[in-house]
């Protein structure tokens, strides 16, 4: 193999430029050019390609987002689109392909893999941390930092003024984040997409964390359950006599300086994935159990769910008392 691509598509997250970093120089150090595919799947379709040396990814590892910039591409679902992608892979003479991404962004690199065999292996990035297959996905600790931090500050003023806050964090269809938060973070409840709770049941909680003495509280809420604003409305027509407030944390997330954590995860996925490629391995995606890297093949990757941990749920229960 002598030249490869590298590509991050869907939703940014920290660590994302120290896993491009890692690749390149790991590549390099092969002796194998490096192919920088601008936009993810799109810049793939489009051709936005840009030659990567060490230089060009030199001073990034401590930067958020991804210099090789990424979007949404639904298109990419389609047949004839990926047939355009495979294409020009083959003209620019890329014989590898390595893709940075979460959930979405495994199954269409699956695709790719399984459409045309062609080697492609997987760095798991994502700030929802929903991956199957491994423990923990670039950018997930520094998300929670990023949340653990406001919700540290918030409750500062939920505290001095007995006032009962929802959170709301990102999480359109996985919890994971929401519940590590809420561990983290001290919160009494946390409402997840995966359990539905009804808010008859949450004002309940309140009321029985009232009774114990309990003068302030923390919900974190999961975008995919509802909105913060629609449950504060409900949750103060319930209990008229509490002052209930809402924040929405909202893209503050996806940003931030990376934690050690994470570059340190990145780096490591990012050498993974150029040796799993050099050595015909394909198609996988990296991923961590414990501290051991390990490889997961891409298939069950797009084909199983990660569950939420029943674990952590009990955590918060017990701590809310």
């Amino acid at each position: 193999m002598k030249k490869i691509g590298v590509l991050t598509t869907g939703g940014d997250a920290p660590g994302m430029n120290a896993a491009i970093r890692a690749v390149v120089r790991t590549a390099l150090s092969y002796n194998v050019e490096v192919i920088g595919i601008e936009r993810g799947f799109r810049g793939l379709y489009e051709k936005n390609f840009l030659n990567l040396t060490s230089r060009n990814v030199s001073g990034i590892i401590n930067k958020a987002g991804t210099f090789l910039k990424t979007m949404r591409f639904p298109e990419f679902k389609e047949d004839r689109v990926r047939k355009v992608c495979y294409k020009n892979l083959e003209i620019e003479g890329i014989e590898g392909l390595v893709v940075i991404g979460g959930d979405g962004s495994s199954k269409g690199a699956y695709c790719l893999s399984n459409d045309f065999n062609f080697p492609v292996v997987v760095i798991p990035a994502s700030i929802d941390n929903d991956l199957f297959g491994t423990d923990c996905t670039v950018g997930f600790d520094t998300a929670v930092n990023t949340a653990v931090s406001a919700i540290d500050n918030i409750r500062d003023t939920a505290t001095s003024h007995n006032r009962t806050f929802v959170i709301e964090v990102m999480g359109r269809e996985k919890g994971n984040l929401a519940i590590e938060v809420a561990v983290a973070c001290g919160a009494e409840i946390v409402l997840v997409p995966e359990i539905k709770i009804p808010y008859e049941r949450v004002v309940q909680l309140l009321k029985e964390q009232a009774e114990k003495g309990k003068e302030s509280s923390i919900i974190v809420l999961a975008e995919g359950v509802d909105s913060a604003a629609n449950l504060t409305t409900f949750l103060q027509k319930a209990l008229p006599d509490r002052e209930i407030r809402y924040s929405v944390l909202g893209y503050i997330q996806r940003g931030g300086t990376p934690t050690y954590l994470t570059r340190v995860l990145a780096t490591r996925f990012g050498v993974s994935a150029v040796e799993l490629l050099m050595q015909g391995k394909y198609p996988y995606m990296v991923g961590i159990k414990g501290t051991e890297i390990i490889s997961i093949p891409l298939k069950e990757v797009a084909s199983q769910t990660k569950p939420i941990s029943d674990a952590y749920l009990e955590i918060i229960n017990r701590m809310a008392i």
